[in-house]
């Protein structure tokens, strides 16, 4: 309640070739050549840079923070003060001229002296879904303005277009492993938020026809995560991109929960092949991730929304037995969802 609004235009890098109301971030695995250090960057994967420029992505997890805990206070007290301190952040990131973000992310991951900006950098507006549904609990209230929130959510239109016609946006979208889940993860949670039924559609028939045939193996595990050098980590990050996918879209006349391939392949299997090894790590059959092996896993969102579906208590048990409020910064990078109650609303 006493935060205040921190935005894209609080800081800026020398090395962004964006303006100041441009989102800009870094490749994290890219570092200084030892031999060259005013020349390009060199890969290290799996290896994150400590000295990339960070302040726009703990500006953009800060916001989500706030808007999660304030819209979660409202939804379950019902005081309104909760909204009138949400807008003071939404209005600053989606409607001040002085301070707000553009929407899109032209500049994100860009690597010093290859590229400007990526389109695996779209992964960075995660923490922009707990923003939209917060939005979503705290419309209806008196104190949220009409007029706001149209303006609100024509800047989330604006960033759907850009995800979807833009040449980093639409590279995104066809990735073939996290990085394309992640993608629609995202749009289905902004098209949600402005009530674009095609976008929706179109996002159910992407996890049907491409990401579970695709990237899911018949027993549940998704490979090309598995070849990666964290392939633990990565594994969880794609299930609870997808499981969050199952949580959007499904609805009763199309539910993505119980949706299979032929082959059989479906959210279920996926949680219950990799459900043993969150229960006790030790169990896991491959090599461990190159970094961060000691912090994953936390309270990962697709054991809760799992077990809420299917009413799998030892799901439950499990995901209330991990870290609730991890706080190492690569797990909350790759946390969206901290903010559960909002997403079990019954009006959403």
């Amino acid at each position: 309640m006493q935060q205040k609004p921190i935005t894209v235009t609080a800081e800026s890098s020398s090395r962004s070739a964006g303006g100041k109301h441009d989102f800009f971030s870094e490749g994290d695995y890219w570092w200084p050549n030892p031999a060259d250090l005013n020349g390009p960057y060199l890969q290290r994967d799996g290896e994150t840079n400590p000295n990339n420029f960070l302040a726009h992505r703990y500006a953009m997890i800060r916001f989500s923070e706030i808007i999660g805990a304030l819209a979660s206070a409202y939804q379950v007290t019902g005081d309104e003060k909760y909204v009138k301190q949400a807008l003071v952040h939404l209005k600053a990131w989606f409607i001040n001229q002085e301070t707000l973000m553009n929407p899109n992310l032209t500049y994100a991951q860009a690597i010093k002296g290859l590229y400007t900006g990526r389109s695996i950098g779209i992964i960075d507006t995660i923490h922009l879904m707990e923003v939209a549904q917060g939005i979503m609990v705290m419309e209806k209230a008196k104190s949220f303005d009409k007029s706001n929130l149209t303006t609100i959510k024509k800047w989330f239109t604006d960033y759907i277009l850009w995800l979807t016609t833009s040449k980093n946006g639409n590279a995104e979208k066809n990735a073939k492993n996290n990085h394309g889940t992640t993608w629609a993860m995202q749009v289905a949670s902004f098209a949600k938020l402005v009530n674009d039924q095609p976008m929706l559609d179109s996002l159910r028939i992407r996890y049907k026809n491409v990401f579970l045939p695709k990237q899911m193996a018949v027993d549940g595990s998704f490979p090309l995560e598995l070849a990666r050098t964290k392939p633990y980590g990565y594994s969880i990050f794609n299930l609870d991109a997808m499981v969050m996918l199952c949580q959007i879209l499904s609805t009763k006349k199309d539910n993505l929960w119980t949706y299979q391939t032929t082959e059989g392949k479906s959210i279920k299997k996926g949680v219950e092949y990799l459900c043993p090894y969150i229960a006790d790590k030790s169990k896991w059959p491959l090599k461990a991730d190159i970094m961060f092996w000691e912090n994953w896993p936390v309270a990962q969102p697709f054991l809760l929304f799992s077990a809420n579906y299917f009413g799998k208590q030892a799901w439950f048990n499990t995901w209330k037995s991990l870290d609730l409020k991890p706080a190492n910064e690569e797990v909350v990078r790759n946390l969206p969802i901290r903010h559960p109650l909002i997403w079990l609303s019954n009006e959403n």
